[in-house]
């Protein structure tokens, strides 16, 4: 524009009219002399002008309308010739062209005149300019007159001149150029008309384009004749051509079609020249590149020599094609498929190098352009039959880079790989020997290269990525093929396949996310997406497309890369490389391709590791993949498997982790060597990891599979988190690392952890496919470390474990998956695996709990119990250490969280109490650490429903075998339990019931029955009942010390607590918990062992009462049963009101009797202790004596509280008692009986007497074997025991009690007393011989008779029908002292016998009888005791008892002397008298009644018996002993003269009879000649028989003889007695005298004594009697003695002499004679 300002505006114009005149001036006078005609023009065009510059306002115009005629005499003027004229004209002419006044005549005049001067070859740089000037300043010049002028450029193009062949190309090129730039003017100034041109005819004639504008007609003819001269053929429009070079043909045809893309695609007319001419011609013009075969073009089979490949002309083709790829490719779908076939043919080994150059940089220009790839993909490859033209690109350059690798560079470079042309980078290393040598300096100078296989390619730099800049198919100017130095095809191909991952990832990655995004604006749009049609339809496509193009790249990229990859030396080769590989796995990935994706995360992987690595996971998956011939046109590809030669520098060395179970490593050396580039790679894999895991999916497991082989190899070992560290070397030196490693590693280690940190970002699926990923390989490395004691790789454990730290927010849905394979892991038989598995997995639990999720755990039991579900499954396993792991976690969740687990207490109480035998002390210790700490100090925050839980595991802790204290201490743990129950009662209760509403709800929706032990208690009374249970299982445990502690826990709480308990929860007491105890107790303790127990462990030592397991037992029995007995005695008021108390009070009787007759004595006594509780029980009394009784029982103050009713004066009752309110919840009140009522208990008594019976009848019953050494006795304290519980017992039942009872009684304590010891034992019961003291036994026998007695005296008459019978019983103990009681049949010794010194040790025991007698005389005195009460009683009379007692004593009076102590037969004596003494007269008084009439003979016995018995005294005994004897015989004489003889009336005239004969026997001494002792002994009793003699006289002289009988038989006795005297004197002086001075025998002097006496005794009675009393014959007989005595003064013996002293003295009475018979008168 500013042009046409400049030329226009009216200086300029007057400078054009100045200068135009001045070139006609000069030109005039340069033809003034050659040329006249020219010279004449050019004055009358001076004029011309003038004329038009004078007439004419718009100068300019009117010039150009006159232009042919101003124009002329310039014309004219070139006409010349003459060069500088010439010169002149042009210049003249282009300055009117300048000025636009050429019109299109004059042009045409113009161009004509430049023929001519160009066929002349005149000024043809200046024709060049003046063609050009005319062509650019306007649009005058039209078709023929175009078409010349084209013609001339050209003409001129092909002349001799080098500088003018040059200008005349530049200038054909400006012309073509400006030819189209009008096409394109016009179409811009018509755009607005719009007008549909005529299909255009397929017709045969070219130049019919009468559709066709004038420019656009002149670019059309001229761009046909183009191609026609490229085809060799004669142009239509470019007339007059001579010659022309296809280069330059072609060279014109591409820039045409570069910059006038528009022309071709908006006209159809030059579309079609498109399709007819241009492809068809460069098809043709391909044909000898494709054909020829490199080495074969001298073959002699060929028939026609091929054409040879000409360089210019092919690089020029492939330039055009690369234009018509570019802008018409959719045109030309059919014709670009042969192009692009066309292009990778090229690519071919066979053809010459140059050709493969230039191939590969065409297809580097292609493959920048990635939307054009996708259009080959969508055009091609996705159409059904036809070439897959992307797939091949790829497909060839990968082959391409191949052969590089495995052809020897033919062509330009020897074999032997000396480099070409002057590469100087090539032969620089060459000229060191190779990459990587060590320069002169010792310097190692890499350069970048490949290398592979001895193949050494350096890498050369080509272009900036994303731009295919080429070198050869630039040079246009080269006419021989070029030389290419090595490496340069190679580093063009590489950077065509990086340009190409990078343009294909980046534009579908851009897509896919702006996709993403809209796809994201339509949902928050309209959440509920309805179906969009259009969206619907498009998509598809476009991911279709997407799919494909990767589909068809993938397998030629992965195999070209790869290799590149092995190949590779330099850092940042080997970084592009890796970079394409991570961008074509995210993308593949991102698209879902999942065997693509994998295939590319495997070359990363197989990359990382080191060469001939044996990681069955990448061959397993890669097997598919590597094995692969990919088929590229026929030639196949093998994939290149990676080469170990690489000379890469070793920057680690390590321990590979075999995947061989067996341990055996595939790879020969056990060190694996790391390179710089696996590190390299490993970082990649990182970053892939790191930056596209939300793609892996399944591929996590290739990924993380290597990772771990990697962290295994470079030592990295899991520390605290699951965070990697470099760890010390643990198996010897087996990890080396350089120094470049080591400041690596920490880096390494750090991105590992952000790697798993980052899984935070990664979506859930993506979180799925990484833990399923770890678990996999977690599985590998379990399988590797079986059986295998190496270390085994925690990589996977580490790893699981810092995926879900860094999950915590959304651990829902990754932590089954995680924690059942960690479970796993756990189970594991290798130590360290298992214990990392444990460590993760209460890693995890212990964050999951801490962890502030939203809602908060609290409010999400569900996410709680979640996460604490893996620590209860850890119980189940089996290995210690865990469970050491799983309790420690315990332990710190317990200290931590304790507060808020809420109803993750039953899982955590439950791992707590997973306790078993086989686990260590330790163990169990942790876990009761752990309980412990719960029940001091989280029972108040627990759920209650729970507390039944803790019950259960402390008791389970109690149960435990491995460590006694533990036991005992959980003993005390329920101790504290129950405290907190009974304190927190009525919380507890209220809890326990809402959760119980809430359950039987449930239950009842689903029809089942509430599933809770104990069920239809309450529920409070449930835990109670289960703590019971509890410490009811602990009370059998096989160890004596928990057996014990357990049971006074258990008795101590029911005492302490069980008012809480509801009446009905009590019947299950008793029943299902106490009752259940005692027989579980009593079986044990009736099968225990006998066996001895040795000493445990030498150390400790066992009392010999619990030296087996019995007596063990037994103790365990005795507890139970005394504490049972105590309940039944403290909380009889409670269970009395239970319906079932009779029965229950029969069972625990049974169980008392079942224990007293147990063999054990311990067991025996203890069960009567309990006996004698239980019947200590009082009665619910009166209202007004109740709490004494109470307190007198031992009831807690608690229970005396709820006990009292509130009667008139009772103070209220305290309403806070915990009892008393849970009483009221239940509405059952305790049921006392009103006042005044007595219950009645008598059922229970005679029950309880039943059972005594039984007992005593048992344990009495002796063996039934003969001498039966092994026989069990019972022992005298059980025995004691037994008979002490009589009194008691008959309190209650002594209201019933009958004669049958009392028989039954008898029998029992006679059997008692009957019952031998143990010589063994004697000594400590017995007091020695000489001692008389009862035992306590006897004691208590004697006790309950006494008991017995005392109660009849008390009551009504009708008992004391029962009089006899104790009188008799008592006898029988009498009889005990004369002959002690049998029994059974064994044989016992007299216990004089069984002295403790003659026992031998260790002999069989003896059995030895008591001594009786203390105990027989003290029934005997109790039976005095007793007559002397009762004698009157009619019983006692009916029932003869006098006689009895009679009866019985006469055995011991009988056998006197011969009793087996001396005290029985005196005490027997002192009885009858006291006896008699009150027997006597009641029996004179009933004498008529003949109730006695038995009786006297018994008593004649009796007393003849002893006064005349058959024993004979001791020998030893003295003098004043005898005296003593016999002053009890006078004693008796005495009773029978005082009680007997006066009341002669009333007695029995035999009975008198007998005593009248009696007295005779006693007072006559018979002489019998032998010396007996028997006389001797009567001889001594002088004393007895005075006294007999004088009782005899007394009854002869009384005046009360009844019958004449009587009379005679004393005065018999009396003659006799007299006559006997006589004779004994008479003797005696005959005897005295005859021996002289030898003194008489003792018996004779003895004799005569008595005889004396008896006269002196005589003397006195008739002094005292009446004498009407006495018969005159007795008075002859005295008298007639006088002279005997006389005659016995002379006699030696003093005593006999003092003795006649006395009986001489009462004769003087004789003296004188007495009145009364004067008087009388009688003779």
């Amino acid at each position: 524009m500013s042009v046409k300002m400049s030329t226009s505006s009216p200086e300029a114009v007057k400078k054009l009219l100045e200068n135009m005149q001045t070139d006609l001036r000069s030109l005039s006078m340069e033809c003034k002399k050659k040329f006249p005609p020219v010279k004449e023009a050019a004055e009358s065009g001076i004029l011309k002008i003038k004329t038009i510059a004078a007439r004419n306002t718009d100068i300019l115009a009117a010039l150009k309308e006159n232009s042919s005629e101003v124009v002329q005499p310039f014309l004219m003027g070139c006409g010349t010739k003459e060069p500088k004229i010439t010169q002149l004209c042009l210049a003249a002419i282009q300055r009117l062209m300048s000025h636009e006044v050429v019109s299109e005549a004059a042009a045409g005049n113009i161009i004509n005149m430049l023929w001519q001067l160009m066929e002349n070859g005149l000024e043809e740089l200046k024709l060049l300019q003046t063609v050009l000037v005319l062509l650019t300043t306007n649009t005058v010049v039209h078709d023929e007159v175009l078409s010349k002028a084209i013609v001339l450029c050209f003409r001129l193009h092909f002349t001799k001149d080098n500088i003018t062949n040059n200008t005349a190309a530049a200038t054909v090129r400006q012309v073509v150029t400006v030819v189209f730039e009008r096409l394109v003017a016009e179409d811009e100034k018509f755009k607005g008309l719009t007008e549909e041109p005529p299909v255009i005819q397929g017709n045969s004639n070219r130049r019919s384009v009468s559709t066709l504008r004038p420019s656009a007609k002149d670019a059309y003819m001229l761009f046909q004749d183009l191609c026609q001269l490229v085809n060799a053929d004669a142009p239509y429009w470019l007339v007059g051509m001579t010659e022309m070079t296809r280069t330059f043909g072609l060279e014109l045809l591409e820039s045409v079609l570069n910059d006038f893309q528009e022309v071709f695609l908006q006209h159809q007319e030059f579309s079609f020249l498109l399709k007819e001419r241009v492809c068809p011609l460069v098809i043709k013009l391909f044909s000898p590149n494709i054909k020829f075969r490199q080495g074969s073009s001298t073959s002699s089979a060929s028939p026609a020599p091929v054409e040879k490949p000409y360089f210019p002309i092919c690089m020029r083709l492939l330039r055009v094609v690369s234009v018509l790829i570019k802008h018409f490719y959719s045109l030309l779908v059919t014709e670009c498929e042969i192009f692009l076939s066309l292009l990778v043919k090229f690519l071919d080994g066979e053809k010459p190098q140059w050709l493969r150059a230039v191939a590969v940089e065409s297809v580097h220009r292609l493959c920048v352009q990635p939307h054009l790839l996708r259009s080959f993909c969508q055009s091609y490859d996705m159409k059904q039959h036809s070439t897959k033209v992307f797939r091949d690109i790829v497909n060839a350059l990968g082959s391409f880079i191949q052969s590089l690798f495995i052809l020897p560079n033919t062509g330009n470079t020897s074999s032997t790989g000396t480099p070409a042309g002057g590469s100087v980078s090539g032969s620089q290393a060459s000229g060191q020997g190779g990459p990587g040598v060590a320069g002169p300096g010792g310097v190692l100078t890499t350069q970048a290269a490949f290398e592979y296989r001895g193949t050494w390619i350096p890498l050369v730099n080509v272009s900036v990525q994303g731009s295919a800049k080429a070198t050869y198919l630039e040079m246009l100017d080269k006419v021989e093929p070029p030389s290419i130095p090595e490496g340069y095809a190679m580093s063009v191909a590489f950077s065509a396949l990086l340009d190409l991952v990078r343009g294909i990832t980046t534009m579908i990655e851009r897509e896919l996310t702006k996709e993403e995004q809209e796809a994201a604006m339509r949902e928050e749009a309209e959440p509920v997406n309805p179906p969009q049609s259009e969206n619907n339809q498009q998509e598809p496509m476009a991911h279709e497309v997407w799919e494909e193009m990767v589909n068809a790249c993938w397998c030629g990229l992965l195999a070209a890369l790869s290799l590149l990859l092995d190949a590779s030396t330099d850092e940042t080769a080997t970084e592009n490389i890796l970079k394409a590989e991570l961008s074509m796995a995210s993308l593949c990935g991102r698209l879902g391709l999942v065997t693509p994706r994998d295939a590319f995360i495997n070359a990363i992987c197989k990359a990382s590791l080191p060469p001939h690595y044996a990681l069955t996971i990448l061959s397993s998956n890669a097997a598919n993949l590597s094995n692969k011939v990919y088929s590229i046109q026929g030639q196949s590809v093998q994939m290149v498997s990676p080469s170990s030669e690489s000379h890469q520098q070793v920057v680690a060395v390590g321990q590979p982790l075999t995947a061989q179970p067996q341990g055996t490593v595939v790879v020969n050396r056990t060190q694996t060597h790391l390179t710089a580039k696996n590190i390299q790679c490993m970082r990649t894999l990182l970053n892939l990891a790191h930056c596209h895991g939300a793609f892996l999916g399944t591929s996590w497991q290739l990924v993380l599979a290597t990772l771990q082989h990697l962290v295994w190899i470079l030592g990295l070992k899991p520390a605290v988190g699951g965070v990697l560290k470099p760890g010390r070397a643990v198996e010897g030196p087996s990890t080396v690392l350089t120094t470049a490693v080591m400041t690596d590693l920490p880096v390494i280690s750090n991105i590992l952890s952000r790697l798993f940190e980052s899984s935070q970002y990664l979506d859930d699926v993506s979180l799925h496919h990484l833990i399923n990923a770890l678990c996999s390989l977690s599985m590998e490395a379990m399988e590797m470390a079986y059986g295998n004691s190496k270390e085994p790789s925690l990589f996977a454990v580490a790893k699981l474990l810092e995926t879900g730290l860094v999950n915590m927010d959304r651990i829902e849905i990754l932590w089954r998956p995680l924690t059942a394979h960690l479970l796993e892991v756990c189970q594991h038989p290798n130590t360290r695996m298992r214990e990392w598995g444990a460590e993760a997995i209460t890693a995890l639990i212990k964050a999951g709990l801490s962890y502030k999720h939203e809602p908060p755990l609290s409010q999400n039991q569900r996410l709680q119990l979640l996460l604490l579900n893996p620590l209860k499954e850890l119980s189940n396993i089996l290995h210690a250490d865990i469970r050491q792991k799983q309790l420690e976690c315990v332990l710190q969740i317990l200290q931590n969280q304790g507060d808020s687990l809420g109803l993750g207490w039953p899982l955590v109480l439950g791992v707590i109490g997973a306790i078993r035998n086989d686990q260590g002390e330790s163990l169990i210790r942790t876990a009761f650490q752990c309980l412990q700490l719960v029940v001091t100090d989280f029972l108040p925050t627990m759920p209650c429903m729970c507390l039944q839980i803790v019950v259960d595991v402390a008791g389970s802790f109690g149960l435990q075998n491995q460590e006694l204290n533990i036991s005992l201490t959980s003993i005390g743990l329920l101790w504290n339990i129950s405290d907190y129950f009974f304190q927190r009662g009525e919380t507890i209760t209220e809890e326990l019931e809402r959760e119980e509403a809430v359950l039987l709800k449930q239950a009842q929706d689903k029809g089942e029955p509430l599933n809770r032990p104990f069920h239809p208690a309450p529920p409070f009374d449930c835990l109670w009942l289960c703590l019971y249970a509890k410490l009811g299982e602990l009370c059998v445990d096989p160890r004596p010390a928990v057996r014990k502690s357990a049971g006074q826990t258990m008795f101590s709480t029911i005492a302490a607590h069980g008012t809480l308990l509801q009446p009905s929860t009590w019947n299950i007491v008793v029943w299902k918990v106490l009752f259940h105890l005692l027989n579980c107790v009593r079986k044990s303790s009736t099968t225990a062992d006998k066996e001895k127990i040795e000493s445990g462990g030498g150390n400790i030592l066992i009392h010999h009462s619990r030296d087996t397991a019995e007596k063990q037992w037994a103790e365990t029995w005795v507890l139970t049963l005394a504490g049972i007995a105590r309940i039944f005695n403290t909380r009889r008021y409670l269970l009395q009101q239970l319906g079932d108390f009779f029965k229950a009070w029969e069972v625990l009787l049974d169980h008392i009797q079942s224990a007293a007759l147990s063999k054990n004595n311990e067991v025996s006594l203890a069960a009567l202790k309990s006996f004698q509780e239980i019947l200590q029980l009082v009665t619910p009394v009166k209202d007004s004596d109740k709490p004494d009784a109470l307190s007198a029982m031992d009831v807690p103050p608690v229970l005396m509280e709820s006990l009292q009713g509130s009667g008139p004066g009772r103070p209220l009752v305290r309403s806070d008692s915990l009892a008393e309110r849970l009483a009221q919840r239940y509405g059952t009140q305790l049921q006392l009986p009103p006042p005044g009522v007595e219950q009645d208990d008598s059922a229970l008594w005679w029950s309880a007497w039943n059972t005594w019976y039984r007992i005593g009848t048992e344990c009495t019953r002796p063996p039934s074997g003969g001498t039966d050494k092994l026989a069990f006795v019972p022992s005298q304290p059980f025995l004691t025991a037994l008979i002490q519980i009589f009194p008691a017992l008959y309190q209650h039942i002594a209201g019933g009690f009958s004669m049958d009872d009392l028989k039954k009684l008898g029998v029992i304590l006679h059997g008692a007393v009957s019952v031998p010891i143990s010589s063994d034992a004697s000594p400590f019961i017995l007091p020695s011989y000489t001692e008389a003291v009862l035992t306590s036994l006897q004691e208590a026998v004697l006790t309950a008779l006494d008991v017995l007695q005392k109660a009849i005296c008390v009551s009504t008459e009708n008992l004391q029908v029962m009089y006899p019978a104790i009188f008799e019983q008592l006898l029988l103990f009498v009889e005990f002292s004369c002959k002690p009681p049998q029994y059974g049949k064994m044989e016992t010794k007299h216990v004089a016998n069984a002295k403790y010194n003659q026992i031998q040790l260790f002999a069989p025991a003896e059995w030895v009888a008591l001594n009786y007698v203390p105990f027989a005389e003290r029934s005997l005195e109790v039976v005095v005791d007793l007559y002397h009460k009762t004698a009157c009683h009619k019983a006692v009379i009916n029932e003869k008892v006098l006689q009895n007692i009679i009866k019985t004593l006469r055995i011991p009076l009988g056998l006197k002397y011969a009793c087996p102590a001396e005290s029985t037969w005196k005490l027997a004596v002192s009885s009858l008298l006291k006896v008699l003494s009150i027997g006597l007269p009641v029996a004179r008084q009933q004498a008529s009644s003949g109730r006695f009439d038995t009786m006297w003979p018994e008593l004649a016995n009796a007393f003849e018996d002893f006064l005349f018995t058959k024993s004979t005294p001791p020998d030893n005994l003295s003098i004043q002993e005898f005296q003593k004897n016999e002053a009890v015989d006078v004693e008796v004489v005495q009773l029978i003269s005082t009680e007997i003889l006066p009341f002669a009336n009333f007695i029995p005239k035999e009975f008198v009879g007998r005593i009248m004969s009696m007295l005779n026997k006693g007072s006559i001494h018979s002489q019998s000649s032998s010396f007996t002792e028997a006389e001797m002994d009567i001889r001594m009793r002088e004393e007895f028989s005075k006294v007999c003699f004088e009782t005899l006289l007394q009854f002869s002289f009384s005046n009360k003889v009844s019958t004449p009988q009587e009379g005679y038989i004393s005065r018999m006795a009396l003659s006799v007695l007299l006559q006997r005297a006589q004779d004994v004197l008479q003797r005696y002086v005959e005897d005295e005298r005859l021996s002289g001075r030898c003194p008489l025998p003792r018996q004779q002097v003895t004799e005569i004594i008595f005889v004396l006496k008896a006269i002196s005794t005589l003397m006195d009675s008739l002094k005292k009697t009446q004498p009407e009393n006495v018969d005159g014959n007795v008075w002859a007989q005295v008298i007639a003695l006088y002279p005997t005595l006389v005659e016995c003064i002379t006699c030696s013996s003093p005593e006999v002499s003092s003795a006649l002293k006395d009986a001489l003295g009462p004769f003087k009475d004789f003296m004188q004679p007495p009145v009364s018979k004067v008087q009388n008168g009688e003779s």
